[in-house]
C-alpha cells in the first residue's frame, strides 16, 4: 500500500530517465550477447533437437519419423547390451569417483606437510594429469601387459603371479581405476589449494586445546574444504558418466587392434563387455548403426541422470552441517 501511494505521488517516470534505463538494459544485453548466442547455439538448440530426435526414427539420411516413446521402450526392454553398459558405468561412478577423491585428498594432505622439496613433489604428482588420455592409456596397457609388462615382471620377481589386467574381465575395470589414480594431479592440485587456504589460527587453537588429528580434520579441515570436495564429487560423477576414451583405447589395444576407429565395433567392451560404457554404446548406436533417434534417447537419459546426480550432491552438501560437539 505504501509503495503504491509513493508511486502515485511520484507520478510517471520522466522520459529522459526511461531512455537512460533503456540504454542501460541494451548495454547489459550487448555485453551478454556473446554468451547468450553461444548458449543458444551450442547448448539450448542441440538440447532441444536431441530431445525432439529422441521421439523419432532418424538415420541421418531420411527425414525424422515420429514414433513417440518407442526408443525409450526399446531401451528398457529390447536393447541387449545397454544394461551391461549401464552396470559398468555405475561401477565406475561408485568405485572410481570415491577412489580418486580419497587418493587425491590423501596425497594433497601429505604434500602440505612436506618441508623440503615440496614444489618438486607437487610437480611430479601433477605431471601425469598433463598426459593426453590416449597416450596415457596406451602406456598403461603396455605397462600392464600380462607377459612383458614391467608390472607383472616386477611381481614375478617377488613370487607373485600377476593377473591378466586389461585382458581379464575381472581386472579390466580395476586397471582403469589405477589409470585414474595415476592421473590424479588435476584433482590433487585443487584439494591442495583448498587445504593451504584453511586458516592457520584454527589449527593453532586446536593444538593448544590438545585436539587429536582426526578431530582436527573432522571439525576444522573438512568444514573448510567441503565446497571443494563437493566440486570434486560433482565433476567426478559427470566425468564418470561420460567415461569413453580410456575404456575404448584400452579395449582396442589390449585386444590387439592397432586402429581405434577400426576396432570400435569389433573390440567394444573387450574383454567380454567388461569395459563397455554407456557413452561408448551411445556412440556405436549413433555413428556405427546410424540409429540417431535411439542414440538421442540415450543422450537424453544420460543428461537427465547427470542432472539428478548433480542436484542430489549439491543438496546433500548444503544440508550437511557438522555437529557442534566439544573438542576433547
Amino acid at each position: 500500500m505504501a509503495l503504491a501511494l509513493t508511486a502515485r505521488r511520484a507520478g510517471p517516470v520522466p522520459a529522459p530517465l526511461r531512455a537512460k534505463r533503456r540504454r542501460d538494459r541494451l548495454t547489459v544485453l550487448a555485453f551478454l550477447a556473446p554468451w547468450l548466442i553461444g548458449l543458444s547455439v551450442f547448448f539450448i538448440y542441440p538440447l532441444v533437437m536431441t530431445l525432439y530426435y529422441s521421439f523419432t526414427r532418424f538415420d541421418l539420411v531420411t527425414a525424422p519419423h515420429w514414433i513417440g516413446l518407442r526408443n525409450y521402450e526399446f531401451f528398457l526392454t529390447k536393447d541387449p547390451k545397454v544394461w551391461q553398459a549401464v552396470r559398468n558405468t555405475a561401477w565406475l561412478v561408485v568405485i572410481l569417483v570415491p577412489a580418486r577423491m580419497i587418493f587425491g585428498l590423501g596425497v594433497s594432505m601429505v604434500l602440505t606437510t612436506v618441508r623440503r622439496g615440496g614444489g618438486l613433489f607437487r610437480t611430479l604428482f601433477y605431471l601425469p594429469a598433463l598426459a593426453p588420455p590416449v597416450a596415457a592409456t596406451l602406456a598403461f596397457v603396455f605397462m600392464f601387459n600380462p607377459e612383458t609388462g614391467p608390472v607383472n615382471v616386477g611381481l614375478a620377481k617377488i613370487g607373485i603371479q600377476g593377473p591378466l589386467w586389461f585382458n581379464d574381465p575381472a581386472w579390466a575395470k580395476p586397471a582403469l581405476v589405477l589409470l585414474g589414480l595415476w592421473g590424479i594431479g588435476d584433482l590433487m592440485i585443487i584439494f591442495l589449494a583448498s587445504l593451504l587456504d584453511v586458516p592457520k589460527d584454527q589449527y593453532e587453537a586446536a593444538a593448544l586445546d590438545g585436539v587429536r588429528p582426526w578431530q582436527r580434520f573432522r571439525y576444522i579441515t573438512f568444514p573448510n574444504i567441503r565446497p571443494v570436495l563437493t566440486f570434486g564429487a560433482v565433476t567426478g560423477v559427470i566425468a564418470a558418466l561420460q567415461y569413453f576414451t580410456e575404456a575404448s583405447v584400452a579395449a582396442t589395444v589390449a585386444s590387439g587392434k592397432a586402429n581405434v576407429g577400426e576396432g570400435i565395433g569389433t573390440t567394444l567392451g573387450y574383454p567380454d563387455g567388461s569395459t563397455l560404457t554407456y557413452p561408448q554404446w551411445l556412440f556405436v548406436k549413433g555413428f556405427s548403426d546410424y540409429a540417431l533417434g535411439y542414440a538421442s534417447a540415450l543422450a537424453v537419459l544420460l543428461f537427465a541422470v547427470s542432472v539428478i546426480f548433480t542436484v542430489i550432491l549439491l543438496r546433500k552438501a548444503q544440508a550437511f552441517t557438522p555437529t557442534e560437539e566439544s573438542l576433547r
